[in-house]
């Protein structure tokens, strides 16, 4: 496996990590009783401040994931893997993971910064495509 599919795969189980980071906490908080509901309603308890953030981050994890998919598979597929895009694919799953306490814990701007780290090393893997 090459290393940008192996960080993709680190960065799927990343995902389930941070749901289990967030569903903890809101399933103590929220109560299993409301989590478990059709919740049509909305909950009579509110999540702590550093459990919705960490939702935000998971969900903000998403969407990210969904762009480096893309990158790696076009590298992957068009067997222009570098040791620069194995790096980029490095960056991101970092950032990624930096992303999670810097969230939680509310470090502005440095949040900002760890973002757009991993959203660049995402662009540069996709532009190295295309070179």
């Amino acid at each position: 496996m090459t290393p940008e599919l192996i960080v993709l795969t680190l960065a799927a189980l990343l995902q389930f990590g941070q749901f289990a980071l967030y569903a903890i906490p809101a399933n103590i908080e929220l109560t299993p009783g409301y989590t478990m509901s059709p919740r049509d309603r909305e909950p009579t308890r509110e999540m702590s401040e550093r459990t919705a953030r960490l939702g935000r981050a998971f969900d903000n994890h998403f969407q990210a994931l969904i762009l480096f998919t893309i990158a790696v598979l076009v590298i992957q597929s068009s067997a222009q893997n570098t040791g620069f895009t194995a790096a980029c694919a490095m960056v991101y799953l970092v950032a990624r993971l930096a992303y999670i306490p810097a969230y939680a814990f509310g470090w502005s701007p440095l949040r900002s910064y760890i973002w757009f780290a991993g959203l660049l090393a995402t662009v540069f893997m996709l532009l190295a495509a295309l070179i």
